[in-house]
Parts: C-alpha cells; structure tokens; sequence
C-alpha cells in the first residue's frame, strides 16, 4: 500500500497536534505557551498547550517515517512489556502472595487448597449490588423479561417511547433513582427493573437516572454519591444492557475560571459539587453521559464581576481542560429559552441565546450536545414554555427550528404525564426543532 499526499498531511496534523511520540532528533526548543491562545484568555494556569513536534520540524519528521514507502513506519513496533516469568532460570520472584505461584487463565481448575466463600455476602446499604466472584446475587431480581417489556409497552411513559420514535427522536428515559436507592434494596430494585423495561422498548438510547445529582438535599456527603452512582449503575447494566447511562449535575466551581475567592466561595457554598468530586465519579465508567446545567449562571457570579457569557465560557474551557469529554458524553442543559406561558424573547434576542448558550459549548468543543427545557410547571403551577398554549407560536420556537445543521445534537425533555396537548401531538411537534428527547419517568 502505497501512501499519498492526505496520508501524508494526515500524519503531520497528527504529529503536530497530539503529540505523537518520535524521534529526539524532531524536538526543538520552543515557548512552552506555543497554542495556548487556542484556549482563550481565561484558561486556567495548570492547562497546557504545547505541541511535542515544532511546527518548522513537522515536514522531516514525516519523512522521516513515509521514506522508502513508509518503510520505518512499518517496521516500528512497540517497546517490550516488563513481565517477569518466574520459571526461567536465575529469576527471583517473591513468594509472600496470595496463591500458588501457578499461573491459571478462565476454566482451569483451582489450586487444592481453594475454598469457597461461605456465609452470606456483605454488601454496603441501602440498594447496593452484592457479587461473589463478580456475579451479582440479586440479578435475578433485576432481569427482565419479555412480559415486563410488553407491559411497560403499554403504560403512558411506553406510549410515549412508541410516539417519540414515531416522530424520528432519539429516546432517552429521565428519571430518579436516588430516593429508591436509598428506600432500600426491594425498592431500589423494583424501581430499576420497571426502568429497564422502559429501557427495552424500541427507539431508546439510554437511561438518565438522576437529576441535581449533589444539588439538592438527598445526599449529604460525597461517599453516599460514589455508592449510588456505583450501585446504580451495575443494577441498570443488568437491567438495561447496552444501554448508556446519563446522569445531571451542576458544578459552579467550574464558571470561576481563574479567580481563586470565587472558587473558594464556591466550594465553600457547594461542597459536594467541587470539580475533583464530580470527577471521582466520572472516570470509573458508571456513567456514559453527564449533562452541566448552566442555571447559576445569570447571578451567581456576579459578587466577581463575571457575568454569565463569561461564566459560561469558563466553565467549557475548564471542562475541556479536565478532559472530562474524554471520560463521557458531555451535554450542556439549559431553560433559558422558557418564560411563563411562553418565551418572550424576541429573534434577535433568541439569536444571542442561542449563541452564548447552544453554540458557544459546542464551539468550545467540550459538550457535544445541548439539553434545552421546552416546557415546565413549578410549585405554584405556573407553566413556562418556549411555545406558546397549545402549540402556537413563539419568536424563540421559530429560531429554534431554523438550527438544521444541528438538530441531532439538541435535546428536550418531556413529561407525558402533563402533556400540553397529547404525547403523540406534543412529541411530533418537539421533533420540528430537537433531535432527541428526555421522557420523564416517575
């Protein structure tokens, strides 16, 4: 195979960007704050941007490997793994482990002396998974079947599934899990399983099972959210396999950017929602999707003088400088566009929002996707909606539906337990400006 000239600058785009690993000879002295204006003014100090290969040296560097018809490039290969083998001679090995010092892959037989746990097994409460060996010892209560998939089919939440993917949108199930798991294992289990079988219905994506995750009062310290967010997650992925699981926070630390009393103000006010313990949660896989709600933004950062575009923008440089998105699925979330009875901004007005709130996240190239709040009731049962009653029009909803090119990345939420006119009728008209759709679970 025979390389070409895309292959070529391909490679070079590579080299120079990620810094791919080559010769000392390629490396020169550089300034080490080469790209950091990629990041913008308010990039926090510990981010890095620098490239590996300087790009005066990229060009020989690619010779270097696609001389000969790429023939270094084909020969390399990578360095050797430090494995010791105990049975070769003169190799000293510790003999303090656990075991026999016998090396045994799946289905050998176990040492002689091997002896099955007895008892039953220990788990932490409320509503954790128990396993010996890995498999867990409640599954068979979180399995579901074909009667529970037909059955949910046909509750108000399944219809809505059925019309939602009717409508061409990509279904997600929205629901809460936290006051099941911690109502205890019965509960939490039940809840799971009705979940799954919600999960099983034609056109679904994933599951979101929690909301304001550290937010609200349900938990009162970060261990408790590491044991739901673990226990919840292994329930679902027997549950609901293959399924990806998404979960809704907010982390104000984040629209601080740089300012050092601002941060500590807000690790102060929220302490369960400081960057490192979001992040204890985000790198252990439970969790494939988290949605960043942006709902502090119009006032909380005003005492520092960061108003919310600003607050905004810290926080996906901060994001993307956490890589965060290389862990999961990232999402923003707003209600920005909703006022009561319908929105009352105007296009031009619409414009600005969308562009400080939709595109201004996937620009930053942290979130991937935009999660906006079409229609809502609070406690006092006052209605707010990007649309008007019944479907009429808003100068917000007609913006809206002018976004084609990036209709698949916006998402809304729906409850079809309070439909606006029916599920069906609703859904099908949500399709006209969304890609994909929360419906809410109770």
């Amino acid at each position: 195979m025979r390389w070409n000239l895309r292959r070529t600058l391909a490679l070079g785009a590579a080299v120079t960007l990620i810094g791919v690993g080559l010769p000392s000879a390629a490396y020169s002295e550089r300034d080490p704050n080469l790209c950091k204006e990629l990041y913008g003014p308010s990039a926090p100090d510990y981010m890095v941007c620098d490239n590996m290969t300087a790009p005066e040296d990229v060009l020989d560097v690619v010779n270097f490997w696609l001389k000969d018809d790429g023939k270094n490039l084909k020969d390399a290969e990578p360095n050797p793994p430090n494995v010791a083998d105990c049975s070769e001679p003169g190799a000293v090995c510790p003999d303090d482990g656990e075991g026999d010092g016998t090396p045994r892959g799946d289905g050998d037989p176990a040492p002689d002396d091997y002896k099955e746990p007895e008892g039953k097994p220990e788990c932490d409460t409320p509503g954790s998974i128990c396993s010996i060996d890995g498999t867990p010892v409640d599954a068979r209560k979180l399995a579901v079947g074909a009667a529970d998939v037909q059955g949910a089919a046909q509750t108000a939440e399944g219809r809505a599934v059925t019309s939602a993917k009717d409508a061409g949108l990509r279904v997600w199930i929205d629901t809460e899990l936290a006051d099941d798991w911690k109502a205890g294992a019965e509960q939490f289990a039940a809840a799971v399983k009705r979940v799954g079988a919600l999960a099983a219905q034609p056109g679904v994506q994933g599951i979101r099972f929690t909301s304001q995750l550290g937010y609200n009062q349900t938990f009162t310290d970060a261990g408790q959210i590491t044991k739901f967010v673990t226990a919840t997650s292994a329930a679902l992925r027997i549950a609901a396999p293959g399924k990806k699981l998404a979960a809704h926070t907010l982390v104000p630390e984040l629209g601080c950017g740089a300012d050092e009393t601002c941060k500590q103000a807000m690790a102060k006010k929220y302490p369960l929602l400081t960057p490192d313990k979001v992040e204890s949660y985000l790198t252990t896989g439970a969790v494939d999707h988290l949605a960043l709600d942006s709902g502090l933004m119009r006032g909380e950062y005003a005492p520092y003088k960061l108003d919310a575009k600003r607050a905004l923008r810290n926080q996906w440089v901060q994001v993307r400088a956490r890589a965060w998105d290389t862990y999961l699925h990232i999402a923003a979330e707003d209600a920005s566009f909703a006022g009561a009875g319908a929105s009352k901004l105007t296009a031009q007005q619409t414009t600005g929002v969308i562009a400080e709130r939709v595109s201004q996240a996937i620009m930053d190239g942290a979130a991937e996707t935009v999660n906006l709040w079409s229609r809502w009731q609070d406690d006092q049962g006052q209605v707010y909606r990007i649309m008007g009653e019944k479907h009429s029009g808003s100068a917000s909803w007609d913006q809206l539906t002018k976004l084609d090119e990036i209709r698949p990345r916006l998402a809304t939420l729906y409850n079809p337990g309070a439909p606006e006119v029916d599920p069906a009728a609703d859904l099908k008209k949500l399709s006209e400006a969304f890609g994909q759709v929360f419906v809410t679970v109770g």
